[in-house]
């Protein structure tokens, strides 16, 4: 086979439109990032400490959305098939994400985070799930690669889109995107695997599978827990970076929309990296691994390690961004660990578990600021996460080269 017609399969459409909606997805998870202090200005909201609930309150509905989402579209990706998951879910998030430009209050603005968060639950597990099917077993990394590449340029965009526009004009930008999409979409083909799974009477999306099997249930929660350093890192270091930047006394302010974008950006290649690393190591363990490690000593840099200015802040960001971009390279593992009959559901729910687990996160952050400080309350927090995660990762399971036509019984 020639050079081109090796790598004409990871250019196909599925795999391009995976992409790109990913890039969507991260444009809206990480545009409320950038916006949490304008917008919530604008709204009323004046006094720092009640900023700071606010914002954990909304990413708590936002995060409850994407684990609610997460269930429903993941075992409607299994049952009525991975198609009418990037169809149903971007609809939503873009109507909902229009919606967002014209809140009025902190109530409206909840529900319509609680709603996008719905929405986008189904975006990154559905277009994982189709590439890692639609792809040659030898290719699926470089496939699922691609989308983090293309994809992790949403949050970059965002930065830009709302440093150019308001923060309403932001919101209806990332819904027009989304209907853009919906468009392509129309002449994707569904996944072999599943069309065929479909015409025999296994069951598919039964959640009796996957919590009704000992093995299936621990490989499940394994899965989930290898994720958690990274919203962590997302949901508590880069969101609150200002107000943490500001207890480390740190001379200069810090805008969390600049710490996002360097973050997000280091994230791009953290994500290049790990997917063509697991390739070259033909290991996913290993290469998650390293990642998870190297993200702990960054984040003992940025909450130990006495930082002088503004720029050596934002440059631990960038590094931060690169050592957990482990994300998609996880995501993949989730897909590849299930039978084409689960696959969808796990895919999906597995990515929103993990932002859901956030709501933990951030309620163990914000109990302990009055008892240790802002720094050491983020530093237990973190630490949690590790320790879960490192401990996940000895006794998950090898994926690299495994087939995935198959179902589960």
């Amino acid at each position: 086979m020639s050079e081109q017609n090796s790598i004409r399969p990871i250019f196909s459409l599925p795999v391009i439109v995976a992409a790109l909606g990913y890039m969507v997805d991260m444009y809206d998870l990480f545009l409320f990032n950038m916006v949490r202090i304008p917008s919530l200005t604008e709204l009323g909201i004046t006094d720092k400490k009640e900023m700071l609930n606010t914002g954990i309150y909304l990413l708590n509905l936002q995060m409850a959305g994407m684990l609610v989402g997460g269930l429903v579209w993941g075992i409607l990706g299994d049952k009525r098939g991975r198609l009418s998951v990037l169809f149903g879910s971007i609809l939503i998030y873009s109507l909902a994400n229009i919606a967002n430009g014209f809140v009025g209050s902190v109530d409206q603005y909840a529900l319509l985070r609680f709603v996008a968060g719905f929405g986008l639950a189904g975006e990154l597990g559905a277009g994982i799930t189709l590439v890692t099917e639609v792809l040659p077993k030898a290719k699926r990394g470089y496939g699922t690669t691609l989308v983090a590449l293309v994809g992790l340029f949403g949050s970059i965009s965002a930065y830009f889109v709302a440093n150019i526009f308001d923060w309403r004009t932001s919101y209806i930008v990332g819904g027009v995107l989304g209907l853009l999409l919906l468009i392509m979409r129309v002449s994707v083909l569904e996944s072999g695997m599943f069309s065929r799974a479909k015409t025999t009477d296994v069951k598919r999306g039964d959640l009796g599978l996957l919590f009704g099997n000992r093995k299936r249930t621990i490989k499940y929660l394994l899965s989930i827990f290898i994720g958690f350093p990274i919203w962590f890192v997302v949901g508590i270091l880069v969101t609150f970076s200002p107000e943490l930047a500001t207890a480390l006394n740190i001379p200069e302010p810090i805008t969390g929309s600049k710490a996002v974008m360097l973050t997000f950006t280091g994230q791009v290649f953290g994500n290049l990296i790990t997917g063509l690393l697991s390739q070259y190591l033909q290991s996913r363990k290993k290469v998650i691994g390293i990642f998870i490690v190297s993200s702990l000593v960054l984040v003992l840099v940025y909450l130990v390690v006495p930082i002088g200015s503004a720029g050596m802040f934002y440059t631990v960001c960038f590094f931060l961004g690169m050592c957990n971009g482990y994300w998609t390279l996880f995501i993949t593992v989730a897909a590849e660990l299930f039978g084409t009959n689960l696959r969808a559901t796990v895919a999906t729910t597995v990515p929103n578990f993990v932002r859901g687990a956030v709501i933990p996160f951030a309620w163990i952050f914000r109990s302990l600021i009055a008892s240790v400080g802002m720094i050491n309350s983020a530093l237990v927090t973190g630490l949690i996460a590790f320790a879960i995660a490192l401990v996940a990762l000895r006794y998950l399971e090898e994926t690299f080269s495994k087939d995935l036509d198959y179902v589960e019984e």
